[in-house]
Parts: C-alpha cells; structure tokens; sequence
C-alpha cells in the first residue's frame, strides 16, 4: 500500500468515525445503526479480540450488534448473513469462512442496500471494502527470520492450515523467503487445520519422518502451540516461527530457551476498527478504497516482552 494511499484511506476512516458518528447519532433518535458480523470462527483469540474491538467500537457511536459463529461451516455463515439481512443491518462485516462460497451471501447483502466489508480475508462477490493484513508480509517476515535463527541452512516444514487466502497468502511468502537461502530445503509441508490438537499430531508425524529437521513454519498461532509442544516432548532443537501475536504464544516465547523464535503479529483491534470507519463512510456517501492492507510487525523474544493486542 502506497503512503499516499495508505494516508487517503486512514484520512477516509478518521473522517466516517467522526462523521459517521455524528450520523449515527442523529440516525440514534430514529433507530440505532445495526451492525452484523459474521466470524469464520470463535474458538480462536484473534476473532475474539475482534468481536471484543467491535463491541467496543459499537458501544462508542451507539451502534447494536450482532454476531454469529459460522464454525468453518459455509452453508451456516450463508444462513447467518440471511438472518441478519431479516433483522435489517445496515453493515454487514464478513470474515468469510470460504471466500468463493459467500459470494451468494455478498449479493443478497447487496440486494437489500446493506453495505459489506470483508474482514481478515477478503469475499468474492460486490463487497464495497476489504481490509485484511498483510499476509504475504507475515509468511516472508517470519520465515526469513526462521532462516536465518538456523544458520541459513538445513531441513525445514511447513504447518499449512485451511486454505482460504489468508492462509495460501502466508505460505506463498514463507517460501519466497525461504527460496532465497540456497542451503534450506523444504521437506514436508502438512495440514495442520490451524488446531492444537491436530497441529501437534501432525508436527510429531513431521518429526519422526525427518530427523535433521532444523526449523517449522506454523500458519498461525493456534497451530503452533501444538506444534511447540510436540517439539519440546521429542527433545529436539528445532525453531519454529508463526503467525499471529496471540497472547499465549507471546508468552510461550518469553520463557528461557524456547524454541519458539518469532511470530508476525497482526492487529485484529486495528482491522475492526478500519472496517468500521470503512462502512460508515460509505454508508454515508463518501468513496472507499476497494481494499484497505494493514501493517503486520515481526515479533521476536525481546519484542514479546511489550507486545500486546
């Protein structure tokens, strides 16, 4: 993103909080503004911070708000977005849980004059905005990192997940980075889902079958925790970097020779609030950027120590 763009996007969300407030606030006397979310999940910290900002955001211009849980079920997040267009929201949010499958939600959205602002990963479809971070930026950011904490050579894996284009966006730019090291070699990527549970099967699975394994590139921090603790039963020295910044792995970082090096934090908070600021503006009248790429930061063991959501 361009500084002149990035400028003209903040500048149009600075204005539509403001603006839009006001709006709102007039709008208030009638009938409140309805905000509707619906998140590809809740059983992960990131959506919920999400869903806590957006409380949040809403409380402050007298917003209601309602949220669903589409579970990774695409035919759920369909009849989510249906039930909040019978409740008559004015925005809709979606976090899609399959970008391709939503897009006959998108449209009914559209139908019905409800302005639709992708969120994290974007939605095919008329959506009026998309603001997400910057995952090509993650993937490269953490596994240059990685790179270079094994000595710029030796085996590495990749921890995939479920492959909607936050994800695929991650790994494309983990093995750019990685591409860029003659002495590493790729030698296992598996689907972790992005769950604990699964992500420390499958990463025991990737130990066993490589045994110079040097390094691991979970996709995102769920997974990792999973995979940090089938690392430290095997006894190996093995690195691993992920995605994220979620409280647990901050942690799990800080502690005296972890093996867990890096994660690229996102920032959920500042994603709401841009969506937010995003829709009021263009509910309101004014021309939005078509998508709207939020920074992401790398975060090592000394940057653990400050960082927060």
């Amino acid at each position: 993103m361009t500084k002149l763009l990035k400028a003209t996007a903040l500048a149009a969300c600075i204005a539509a909080l403001v603006c839009g407030t006001s709006a709102a606030q007039a709008q208030s006397a009638k009938q409140p503004l309805r905000i509707g979310m619906t998140f590809q999940e809740l059983n992960n910290p990131y959506f919920v911070t999400m869903k806590q900002a957006l409380e949040e955001a809403a409380a402050s211009i007298g917003a209601t708000v309602v949220t669903t849980d589409a579970r990774h079920d695409v035919a759920k997040q369909i009849g989510d977005v249906e039930d909040m267009i019978q409740k008559k929201v004015d925005i809709l949010l979606l976090n899609p849980t399959d970008s391709t499958g939503v897009q006959s939600a998108v449209r009914s959205a559209k139908k019905a004059n409800v302005v639709v602002v992708a969120v994290d990963a974007n939605a095919q479809g008329p959506v009026d905005s998309f603001v997400g971070s910057k995952n090509t930026d993650a993937g490269r950011l953490a596994c240059d990192y990685l790179a270079k904490n094994i000595g710029e050579k030796g085996d590495v894996a990749i921890l995939d997940g479920i492959p909607v284009v936050p994800i695929l966006e991650r790994v494309k730019g983990c093995r750019e980075a990685l591409a860029r090291y003659p002495g590493i070699k790729v030698v296992s990527t598996q689907n972790g889902k992005q769950e604990r549970a699964t992500a420390l099967t499958v990463t025991e699975n990737i130990l066993q079958a490589n045994k110079d394994l040097k390094g691991i590139f979970s996709v995102n921090d769920g997974g990792s925790m999973g995979a940090l603790a089938a690392i430290e039963a095997s006894g190996k020295d093995v690195k691993l970097a992920s995605v994220d910044g979620a409280p647990e792995a901050i942690k799990a970082m800080q502690k005296p020779g972890s093996k867990f090096i890096a994660t690229t934090a996102q920032y959920p908070r500042d994603q709401i609030r841009l969506a937010i600021g995003i829709a009021l503006a263009k509910k309101w009248g004014a021309n939005v950027p078509a998508a709207v790429p939020v920074d992401v930061k790398l975060i090592d063991a000394e940057g653990a120590k400050t960082f927060t959501w």
